[in-house]
């Protein structure tokens, strides 16, 4: 009965102890991962994509501003930015229209909201070789900003390097564009630590109980008169 009840206990520790741990490292698998883009990194495109997609392994989250976006810029010494900067969240799925310029190696920077709230972000290159017939955009000096008049491209005018933001409609700070891996990590560290805290506790206890329950018993033993006729 004794060694029933004791392993009671050593179980609910464990389960709790298992609940804990499971806890803990769900923050840190929930941050979503890139699995697909259109175009394909690395390809060469010869026909106008039309959209351009980015594709991560969960749903994303619905975030104003340029909290999801997608920025494509172009080749050249001058760097011109295409598309409207207006994206659309389906599913997994950041999809945004653009229209290409001239050929050469394009830049997609993205950005999307992960399922646990954080920001991802990533960008990858491919080369643009459109074929015969190939209808060319112009870029815009400036990344484009959804709903924005598009800047007009001056020779020798200065162009400013994408960032994102979770806050505002304008793209402002790169800080915002990485996700606080550090907080996470050091929440995870945490939980983990109350975990096996736990654990350590629920042992020691297990074990104390065990030693008194034996001592009790010895003393019982030795309590008992001694029945034994002497020869």
């Amino acid at each position: 009965m004794r060694i029933r009840r004791l392993l009671g206990i050593g179980t609910l520790t464990g389960m709790l102890a298992a609940a804990l741990l499971g806890f803990a490292a769900a923050p840190a698998q929930a941050h979503n991962t890139l699995v697909s883009s259109n175009p394909v990194a690395g390809s060469v495109v010869t026909e106008q994509p039309g959209t351009f997609a980015v594709t991560t392994n969960d749903a994303l989250l619905e975030a104003g501003g340029s909290s999801n976006a997608i920025q494509v810029r172009g080749p050249g010494a001058e760097t011109l930015y295409y598309g409207d900067g207006c994206t659309t969240v389906s599913g997994p799925t950041l999809t945004t229209p653009v229209a290409l310029g001239q050929p050469g190696e394009y830049t997609v920077i993205w950005q999307v909201i992960s399922a646990d709230g954080h920001p991802i972000d990533g960008e990858f290159t491919f080369t643009w070789q459109p074929a015969d017939g190939q209808e060319l955009a112009t870029g815009v000096a400036a990344p484009p900003v959804c709903g924005e008049s598009q800047a007009p491209v001056e020779s020798g005018t200065p162009t400013p390097e994408p960032t994102f933001t979770t806050q505002t409609d304008s793209l402002e700070t790169p800080e915002a564009s990485a996700p606080d891996e550090s907080s996470a990590a050091s929440s995870d560290i945490l939980w983990i630590g109350a975990a096996l805290a736990i654990v350590v506790v629920a042992a020691v206890i297990v074990l104390l109980v065990v030693r008194r329950r034996s001592a009790t018993n010895d003393r019982s033993r030795d309590d008992r008169p001694d029945d034994t006729p002497a020869e």
